[in-house]
């Protein structure tokens, strides 16, 4: 169940637009400054509210890392989703899902970085909540694997699933937390490479 951060604020309408101006501006003092230094007076300036209006919407800075994970962790999946192939089989539903997953990390490289480097200042409930938010593209993942054994175009021992899936996630977010290692390589060079090492592992036929 998804925790709700309280509010003062009665409006549903209004604190949804006045926490996306919240999320937004920290989103980018998180990137240049990281949690620890940027303070809560900042981001209020940077999102045009008083700094007392912001506490009208959260309660503390460690409520709008969460607000700021969340967000991030909602539009890789939604973007992963909206981009899943609906292909008879279930090896190239994968592939098609990967290479789109690989694309998502490439577009929101920054936000997931900014998740992997400052999520662990939650508190432990919000970052148990921000884990499962993960986990659910990994089931993404879990799912087409075992779609893919069941047709045959797959071919994994059942109790390998679950790792494999987590090894695709962590081959896409690879570009976000190594892509300084990457000199000159391009992402298509990258996507190309990783796709190709893991349907083979997955002992795809004729993806």
């Amino acid at each position: 169940m998804s925790r709700t951060v309280p509010s003062s604020v009665k409006n549903p309408e209004k604190i949804r637009e006045r926490r996306d101006q919240i999320i937004e501006a920290a989103v980018q003092l998180f990137r240049e400054k990281g949690f620890h230094k940027t303070t809560t007076r900042e981001i209020a300036k940077a999102s045009g509210l008083s700094n007392g209006a912001v506490y009208e919407y959260v309660r503390s800075k460690e409520d709008i890392l969460y607000l700021v994970c969340k967000r991030i962790h909602s539009s890789v999946e939604e973007q992963l989703r909206s981009r899943l192939s609906e292909h008879a089989r279930g090896a190239t539903r994968l592939k098609h899902a990967m290479e789109a997953f690989f694309g998502v990390v490439e577009l929101m490289k920054n936000d997931i970085l900014l998740i992997y480097q400052e999520s662990k200042s939650l508190p432990r409930e919000f970052l148990r909540e921000v884990l499962r938010d993960e986990e659910a593209v990994t089931k993404v993942f879990e799912r087409l694997l075992v779609e893919g054994n069941a047709d045959g175009s797959l071919a994994l021992a059942p109790e390998s699933i679950p790792i494999m899936a987590q090894n695709i996630v962590v081959s896409g977010q690879m570009w976000a937390f190594r892509r300084w290692a990457f000199d000159g390589v391009a992402f298509e060079q990258f996507c190309s490479v990783q796709t190709a090492m893991l349907m083979q592992a997955c002992g795809a036929v004729d993806a």
